[in-house]
């Protein structure tokens, strides 16, 4: 049985101090809206002979792990706070939490055929710890192997950070690290473009929305890996004479994995049921001017597809498409207008009001592809693997998360789902023609 041993904890502080006038960060209107959590991210380095930092052992790399995190977090300054409350950051210069732990194995015997469930083993803290108020918003574990490989487990309050938000620090702690010249500077520009609601109305309508995700029963997880063939594949399959054209990976994995759970809780149930498809959209690029890939915040929508009636596959994948679609630059000029909290809520009131009904399966995607998280190099090498984690309870969600394969333009597909459904989708024979159950990382490349 694998353990993981904690042998150090400390608080990280920034190298600098944090000038008076930034002591209070003020969260956006759009971080009021997340739910106070993280999104736990491992990333998994070997110990190989390959990198331009070779000579450094275990030790030397905790240190400059450490000191690298010190001056990265002078830079991004609210990452080194406690979450005072909805309202705002304390940018106190508390530090990041960093712990370090022993693992009584060698890193690619995990990953070999890794158990995703004990990945929850890896984090700095519990994945259902709550983080409201006076939590550190930085929680780092570093996890030591006997073989001399790491997994770098971070954790860091959704509530000031999205995926593309995470990946900008990541890419800023890892050049650092590196001692690159130019570096990684954030653009604290969410409560800006969303100034936030001090009345806190607008969160409180948004607890339906996220309420209709959440369903009683036995949930577990399990990854779906697509490779690059497999995808081109579902790509040719939604260009019929009026099927959309190029559909994106996401749009094409995420509209097949829909179909499959659909198909799998009619299976359960006896009848079709209606359903809802939501996925989270960056705003970044959608804006008009556009926000720098460096705007630090919860930059994020949500777009919905909805399906009462039996379609085919290139079908679900217009619905996606169409949903995504309309979150444009109108929408968004919408939401930072006048009328943009009503704009708003409007939105999650009619996703809340369809996705709680009992006879609704409500399915949320999330995608962590293009994000470059296989790219962050500390100055060992590049991960063998980025991952989340695995899920199971009795209240939980049906979650996708889609991820980047290491290589070969592949996805992982996470697929958190009712066990009695996940045991049908398991042995789904056009769900297995496409993608490999629960692949050993060390074998998508």
């Amino acid at each position: 049985m694998m353990n993981v041993e904690i042998i150090s904890k400390e608080n990280i502080k920034p190298s600098s101090p944090t000038p008076q006038h930034l002591k209070i960060f003020k969260l956006s209107l759009l971080d009021q809206l997340i739910p106070a959590a993280f999104a736990p991210t491992v990333l998994y380095y070997p110990n190989n002979h390959k990198a331009t930092t070779e000579h450094l052992h275990v030790p030397d790399k905790l240190a400059l792990l450490k000191q690298s995190l010190s001056q990265t977090l002078t830079r991004f300054y609210p990452l080194a706070g406690e979450v005072k409350n909805d309202l705002c950051i304390d940018c106190n210069d508390q530090g990041a939490y960093f712990a370090v732990a022993k693992v009584n194995c060698d890193l690619n015997q995990f990953l070999d055929n890794p158990n995703l469930l004990l990945i929850n083993k890896f984090l700095p803290l519990s994945f259902t710890e709550p983080s409201s108020g006076g939590g550190q918003v930085t929680n780092i574990q570093v996890n030591t192997f006997e073989c001399g490989g790491i997994a770098i487990a971070v954790c860091i309050s959704h509530k000031i950070l999205d995926g593309a938000a995470l990946s900008t620090f990541l890419t800023g702690w890892s050049g650092t690290a590196r001692g690159l010249e130019k570096v990684v500077c954030p653009d604290f520009v969410a409560s800006l473009v969303f100034p936030s609601d001090d009345q806190l109305w607008l969160k409180d309508s948004s607890t339906v929305m996220w309420g209709s995700l959440f369903k009683k029963g036995k949930f577990t997880t399990r990854r779906f890996v697509f490779d690059g063939s497999a995808i081109a594949t579902l790509k040719t399959m939604t260009s019929g004479e009026n099927g959309v054209q190029n559909p994106t990976r996401v749009e094409a994995v995420s509209a097949f994995i829909w179909k499959c759970a659909m198909d799998a809780s009619e299976n359960k149930h006896g009848a079709k049921r209606s359903s809802l498809l939501t996925h989270v959209v960056n705003l970044r690029k959608r804006m008009t001017p556009t926000l720098s890939k460096e705007s630090i915040g919860n930059l994020i929508w949500i777009a919905s597809a909805k399906c009462c009636d039996k379609l085919g596959y290139g079908d679900l994948v217009e619905q996606v498409r169409n949903g995504i679609s309309e979150i444009n630059g109108e929408y968004v000029k919408e939401m930072m207008g006048d009328q943009g909290a009503a704009v708003m809520s409007q939105s999650m009131k009619e996703i809340g009001d369809f996705g709680s009904k009992e006879e609704v399966d409500h399915y949320a995607c999330t995608s962590w592809c293009n994000f470059g998280f296989n790219e962050v190099d500390f100055g060992w090498g590049r991960p063998v693997w980025v991952s989340t984690i695995g899920l199971e309870g009795e209240v939980l969600m049906n979650l996708l998360v889609l991820m980047d394969t290491i290589c070969g333009g592949g996805i992982e597909a996470w697929l958190t789902l009712d066990e009695q459904e996940m045991n049908i989708l398991e042995h789904d024979h056009n769900l297995l023609a496409l993608a490999s159950l629960d692949l050993s990382p060390l074998q998508t490349c």
